[in-house]
């Protein structure tokens, strides 16, 4: 049973359903969740049940519509939550006090499907696989991390978990698609460890079209939680060059790179990033693979939307430390040499985390008014990274955008994912 939150005016089901009900079975079937429901409705004639806010049950019958969206938008399905005790989990290194949403461990198949959360698939019952399969949930973004099982254990904080590879094959040979993932750890799935992951992972292509390697994100909250460092500037160097040589391999094997590292290494280890055309189809684009590269060649290719601007207006662009030095060295000299505008990019010292944490969507209100404050009487116009609000306007400590405003009394600029157009509305 799922309920009816809201009806789009092109359903039709606009003048017959209204929201607050619930839709209790299609076709004689009963339903799980928003996503059952779109699978069962996609036929051609359909018995639909619901009850109405009183429990009354309402029938509606449907011959030869167009069904491919019936325009009903359903209350958020409860989550999933995680039960393992990952060694790195990252809820588990945050304060007390933040906003509720921001200590919910997700590991939800479904949120996999719709939104490529990374789960670990230690939760799925015999019958969720069964509907994976059934309904094609597919593609899925699994975190392996390893594949020995032992190890895996070990990572995961838990020991009665299905082994992964099998789970991989079985889903695999009935046509579900894996993205998956390597969280990193220094001396514990690295090293030969990870040479293992690679190629049994490597051995389900296509089936398993892609693997991430990205490192171990610490704060500085690990009170009581087991022991990890981050990665030095030669350790990920030489990461970066044992999956260049995988990359190499499966090249010539498979036709695709199959194996990328995050972009965080390259920073990390002061390497120039990769060609565009080299991260192939972006498939872990959100996991922080091939997001500098896209950054840097979407500015390029939009640049000359900047031609010909001219302002006195003086502006300083706040950002994370991961972030800072590609963009001195790739977007500072076109905007100061070039065009000449008065510009500067700043990184912002991650106090409420721990200097550790260096990306932008990790930086606080505070911590970005603390260093906006640094530059209130230089400049006309504080810009704040894209991505450190959510869509309530709230920063990760629970500062609003106004509040934000007010304390710095300068105007403030929200920055676009495109520079171009961030700098045109700033300049302009």
């Amino acid at each position: 049973m799922i309920k009816v939150s809201e009806i789009s005016p092109d359903s039709p089901l606009y003048d017959r359903v209204q929201p607050g009900w619930s839709v209790r079975k299609v076709n004689g079937a009963d339903i799980e969740d928003s996503i059952d429901f779109r699978f069962k409705t996609a036929v051609e004639k359909l018995r639909l049940l619901f009850t109405d806010r009183q429990g009354k049950p309402i029938r509606i019958n449907m011959d030869n519509v167009d069904l491919n969206d019936l325009g009903l938008i359903f209350h958020d399905d409860p989550v999933r939550t995680c039960g393992n005790k990952c060694i790195f989990c990252f809820v588990h290194q945050q304060p007390k006090g933040m906003r509720r949403s921001l200590y919910i461990r997700d590991e939800d198949y479904r949120l996999s499907f719709t939104h490529g959360n990374f789960v670990t698939l230690t939760n799925l019952t015999e019958q969720d696989i069964r509907r994976i399969v059934k309904q094609r949930l597919s593609p899925l973004y699994v975190s392996v991390h390893t594949t020995n099982e032992k190890l895996r254990q070990r990572m995961l904080g838990k020991t009665n978990i299905s082994p992964i590879l099998p789970l991989l094959k079985r889903l695999t040979r009935n046509s579900i698609a894996i993205h998956t993932q390597v969280v990193l750890c220094p001396g514990i799935n690295d090293g030969d460890e990870l040479k293992t992951t690679i190629s049994e992972l490597a051995e389900l292509a296509p089936g398993v079209e892609s693997l991430a390697v990205v490192p171990v994100g610490l704060t500085k909250y690990r009170e009581r939680l087991p022991k990890l460092r981050s990665y030095r500037p030669e350790e990920a160097a030489e990461i970066v060059r044992l999956i260049e040589k995988y990359q190499r391999q499966f090249l010539k094997r498979f036709q695709t790179r199959f194996l990328w590292a995050a972009d965080e290494f390259f920073i990390l280890a002061g390497l120039d990033f990769p060609r565009y055309y080299t991260y192939e189809e972006m498939h872990q684009f959100e996991n922080g693979v091939g997001m500098v590269r896209e950054f840097v060649t979407a500015f390029n290719r939009r640049r000359r939307v900047l031609a010909g601007i001219r302002s006195k207006k003086r502006a300083v662009l706040l950002t994370g430390h991961s972030a800072f030095p590609f963009l001195q060295r790739h977007i500072m000299p076109y905007l100061t040499e070039h065009l000449g505008l008065d510009v500067e990019f700043r990184a912002v010292v991650n106090r409420f985390w721990g200097e550790t944490v260096t990306v932008s969507g990790l930086l606080t209100g505070e911590d970005l008014l603390a260093a906006g404050r640094k530059h209130q009487g230089e400049v006309d116009t504080i810009v704040l990274p894209p991505n450190c609000l959510n869509a309530d306007n709230l920063f990760l400590d629970g500062m609003s955008l106004d509040q934000f405003r007010t304390s710095l009394e300068k105007p403030v600029v929200t920055g676009s994912y495109h520079l171009t157009d961030t700098v045109r509305e700033v300049f302009v």
